[in-house]
Order: C-alpha cells, then structure tokens, then sequence
C-alpha cells in the first residue's frame, strides 16, 4: 500500500530537497544529537558479533535498567554512516528514552571496525549481517525484535526480513527510510544531479580505504584506489577485483530490491521516502509489489533521509518510527500518542 503524506509541510526554509539532506547530517544538527543521546550512550556497551567464517560485526547494546524494556531495536546505518551517525543516535535516543532496549550495529568497515575482518566492505554481504543478528538475537534470549535502516542500511533491513524465515530470525517489524532500491539508479540520480553528493561520499569511501589499507598493508599496501575519480568507475574495480562480479552492473544488481524482489516478504514492512530524493528516486518505489506485509509512505519534502520538521532539526522519520515499533509491541495507545506530540 502506497499513501502520500501530504500533512507533512516542513517551515519554508527547510523544503529544499538539499537543506534537508545536508543538515540532517551537518555539525550544527550533531550538536543537538550528542545532547539528545547522553541517556543512549551513558550506558551502551560494545558487542561483538558473529559474522561466520570468522567475520566480525561490532555494535552497541543501550538496556533499561530497570527491566521494564519495551523490546529491542536493531538500527543499520547508510553507506559510509556509522553508529554515531546523527540519524542513528537521534533514532537510537528517541527509542531508547520511550523504553526500548537499542542496538546499533556497524557494517564492516565503518566506524571504527576496519581492523576486525581482512575483506573488503561491500552491499552484497548481507549474508554475515544475517548471522551477526542471529547472534545477537541469541544473546538477548530469541525474543522478537524490530529492525529500522537508513538509505542502504535500509536496503539491507528489507533483505534481512525476505531471509528472516529461513535464518530463524524472529523479527516483528522493519521500518525502512529512503532504502536505495535500484542501485544502478541510484548511482545515474547522483551523476545527473548536482556534483555535491557524489564527491561527498567519493571523499568519505577514499578515507575509508585508506585505513583499511592502513590496518593490512599486506593485503592492499600497494593500491591506490582511492585515486580513482567516480564512483562508478571505483565501483567497478573493487566490486570485479575484490568482490568477483563481472562488473558494476552485475553488483548493484545483487543487492537490488527493484521490481518483485520483495514479494517473497513476510514481515511487517514500512518504507518512508521522499518526492524529492536527490540520490534515491522516487519513482522506484511505485513499481515495488503491491502486498500486504509492505506499507510505502511518500513525503512531498524531506530529501534524502532528511524529513526535518522544524529549526530543531527533529524528524518525521523519528516520529514514524516509534510508532511503528509501539504497533509492533502491541501498544496501539501509546503509539498514538507519540504521533500527537
């Protein structure tokens, strides 16, 4: 079921496509986060997860501490985000303070975690995010849990849930916030549009190589990959040089979820998008299958993962998603009343 948002009318200042996208994302909004989120990180201790074959996933568990815990909610951040990205900790803090226990997990190589696995990071290894969430659900007792993504972190959640099944994940609920559903599209919105966002993450995956070239000179002491200009064009020679892929076509199309690729779905799933993505566009998402189990919400305004509300910089997508996870836990009250204030 598809249903437009047409309520959500952010101030005059903040309905461009592109404040949204940057200042959800910027130092002045990371200020207000770190203070929102003392409560999140006062307590978060860090886990190690199982990835199989040796792999390992690194994250942080918030609990209550009185034992009055709502449920657990697993958070994926975007490409190149991490656990301490703003709309993580902001996500994680608005959880966390309604009584929901918080883990938020690292991709391979993000954060600080290049050290733990040999391999390179890429989109198609959602196979040890799988066993990793298997784990954790392990140790917190096999209890139904929720999964919340943003952008490919929301891609992945939507792939986690059409394996839950199979895996023996008992995952109740995913909420999904401007998941890249057609990679290949995604990767043509950013070189037609403007240059900004291409470079932005060009800039961030060179760091990120770096240290991993750092962490295991003898594996990667000798390339400079991050040399090379695109993203397409790096795309390319990692995913064919160190993923096995016959080329970037051939990789995006494994962790695609165009078309009927969710169909197979049995998991309560809400997508939140905006018209006006610059990087992941909307028309994606009216050829997603029409099917119970998946709710498509569409804004008018909020960029990429953006949805900012105010000049507080809070968020819909923040809103959404505690009520969605309130639903989830059978508390329809209390739901509806996060969505009033």
């Amino acid at each position: 079921m598809t249903d437009r948002l047409e309520t959500f009318l952010p101030p005059p200042g903040l309905r461009s496509r592109h404040a949204q996208s940057l200042l959800s994302s910027s130092p002045i909004r990371r200020r207000l986060v770190r203070r929102r989120s003392e409560s999140l990180r006062a307590v978060e201790e860090a886990w190690e997860l199982n990835g199989g074959d040796d792999i390992r996933l690194e994250g942080f568990h918030s609990a209550q501490r009185d034992g009055r815990e709502r449920g657990l909610v697993v958070l994926l951040h975007g490409w190149e985000g991490s656990v301490n990205s703003n709309y993580i900790l902001s996500n994680g803090a608005r959880l966390f303070d309604a009584g929901f226990n918080v883990f938020r997990l690292n991709f391979r190589d993000h954060g600080e975690t290049h050290h733990l696995n040999s391999g390179i990071f890429h989109s198609c290894r959602l196979d040890e995010v799988v066993l990793a969430l298997r784990d954790l659900q392990a140790r917190i007792g096999e209890r139904p849990w929720c999964l919340a993504g943003y952008s490919l972190g929301g891609n992945f959640a939507l792939r986690v849930a059409l394996q839950a099944g199979r895996a023996g994940l008992r995952l109740q609920q995913v909420f999904s916030v401007c998941p890249v559903i057609d990679p290949a599209r995604a990767m043509l919105a950013m070189e037609q549009g403007i240059r900004f966002y291409e470079r932005y993450f060009e800039h961030k995956w060179s760091r990120s190589l770096r240290i991993k070239q750092a962490c295991f000179p003898d594996l990667y002491g000798d390339e400079d990959w991050h040399r090379i200009r695109g993203l397409r064009a790096r795309t390319h020679y990692l995913a064919t040089r160190y993923a096995g892929f016959a080329d970037e076509i051939a990789y995006f199309d494994g962790y695609s979820i165009a078309g009927d690729r969710l169909a197979p779905l049995k998991v309560p799933a809400t997508i939140l998008t905006s018209a006006d993505d610059p990087v992941v566009p909307v028309d994606d998402f009216a050829r997603l299958p029409e099917i119970p189990w998946l709710e498509v919400l569409v804004t008018k305004y909020g960029g990429h993962c953006g949805f900012l509300k105010n000049w507080k910089l809070e968020s819909l997508a923040e809103d959404l998603l505690l009520e969605r996870m309130l639903r989830a836990t059978g508390e329809a009250e209390a739901a509806g009343r996060s969505l009033a204030s």
